[in-house]
């Protein structure tokens, strides 16, 4: 069973960072919260180095739907928040791609 729960989760980076900031109650998450969220309850990506981190920074700074929602209060970067047309979908579980969805 620890292979299994080592392996891979059968998820995009839209949906790993979909799902981190849903599980926010304010539905916003810093990069490092991010970050946590995914290792905290994907352990695939504990020892799997940085490079994951750069594919999360970014499929953030290149899908629309997600959007930056003001700076962190330490003044180190920004919350991350879903694009209001996209969460409806990401709420019931459509993680897919919509880029012309605006």
């Amino acid at each position: 069973d620890e292979a299994r729960f080592l392996e891979k989760p059968p998820l995009s980076y839209i949906a790993l960072i979909a799902k981190a900031i849903l599980s926010s109650p304010t539905n916003k998450l810093n990069l490092a919260a991010i970050y946590k969220y995914i290792e905290d309850n994907f352990p695939f990506y504990r020892n799997k180095g940085r490079g994951w981190r750069n594919s999360v920074r970014h499929n953030l700074s290149l899908n629309d739907c997600f959007i930056k929602v003001g700076r962190c209060e330490d003044g180190k970067g920004n919350y991350w928040s879903i694009h209001p047309s996209n969460l409806n979908d990401f709420v019931h579980g459509d993680f897919r791609q919509h880029r012309s969805s605006r």
